[in-house]
């Protein structure tokens, strides 16, 4: 695929070797602190504000929500609810935040969800970057305070709200979400035993080990130049990775990992699928984070792919 990067995009991996790279295994008291953080989280009172808004479809009503999350954030966003409710999605976000919902979801009759990840858009605080490359890294050094901590607690209060809007919604609750929204969705789902089935497109936060060790752009590119100036950082990432999260997942999850990605290295999305047991389903993308000739093609044929997944 021609490109005009000054490194090669699938890192000299063929499809046979990105399905066997191998899960990091992680510390000996990863789950302890996920489930820990998740037992805080659902003590926090929500304090749940829903207001009505102009909807820009006639076929659901928009609501701007907030609610409280772990670490004293105030988490904002979207609720988009049908006239018929059979189902629910917490939809998460790409790293450059949202600044609506995205409409189109791979169900139908189903109310949805798009909260901000603490520091974006309607859940920016002034005490946290709102750009990709700063949030990253910020408080990076702490296992106990980096920020993406937050961002994964933020995906478990949003399904707390989702489901206090939307009794509906009831067990059929899913998770969807791609890149930023597909690493936190791979660390949050095993300590949320209210998701049913969660889709993961080129996500990132996948083995950091030799994801630190790739040359790449955006967000990547801010954890491998702080990594090289401060190796100790892979003692804090070992506890936020996202195919080491994978391994611990129950439920179904269908993950489209790309074969060439400039700003998310492949080995680390297809760490996340290798992670997960079985019942999760793969769907190969031919690139991620890049334009390339039949894209839409192939969109057409995941996103097929996706409604068949969510009403199995």
């Amino acid at each position: 695929m021609e490109h005009a990067f000054d490194f090669d995009p699938t890192y000299g991996y063929s499809r046979e070797q990105l399905l066997a790279v191998e899960v990091p295994k992680g510390p000996e008291d990863f789950d302890s602190f996920w489930r820990e953080t998740a037992a805080e989280n659902a003590r926090i009172p929500l304090r749940l504000e829903s207001k009505q808004v102009e909807s820009p479809a006639a076929d659901f009503d928009l609501f701007e929500v907030g609610f409280d999350s772990w670490g004293g954030v105030r988490i904002g966003g979207w609720l988009v609810v049908p006239e018929r409710v059979e189902r629910g999605f917490v939809v998460g976000h790409g790293y450059g935040g949202r600044e609506g919902p995205e409409l189109g979801l791979p169900a139908e009759n189903a109310a949805a969800l798009f909260p901000c990840a603490p520091g974006f858009h309607r859940s920016a605080r002034a005490d946290i970057p709102g750009n990709s490359q700063e949030h990253v890294v910020h408080l990076i050094e702490s296992r106990e305070r980096y920020i993406l901590r937050a961002c994964v607690a933020s995906l478990w209060s949003a399904a707390s709200a989702l489901l206090e809007l939307c009794s509906q919604v009831g067990e059929e609750l899913f998770y969807a979400g791609g890149s930023f929204g597909g690493g936190l969705g791979a660390l949050a789902l095993p300590w949320e035993q209210r998701f049913r089935k969660g889709y993961l497109s080129v996500p990132t936060f996948g083995q950091h080990p030799i994801r630190v060790q790739c040359a790449c752009e955006g967000s990547g590119k801010a954890v491998r130049n702080y990594y090289l100036k401060h190796s100790e950082v892979s003692q804090v990432l070992q506890y936020y990775d996202a195919a080491t999260a994978a391994t611990r997942v129950e439920i179904p999850v269908l993950v489209s990992p790309a074969l060439f990605d400039p700003a998310v290295p492949p080995p680390g999305q297809f760490a996340v699928y290798n992670g997960l047991g079985e019942g999760s389903e793969l769907f190969v993308l031919r690139a991620g984070h890049f334009e390339y000739p039949g894209q839409g093609e192939e969109l057409e044929r995941l996103e097929a792919e996706k409604v068949n997944f969510f009403a199995s």
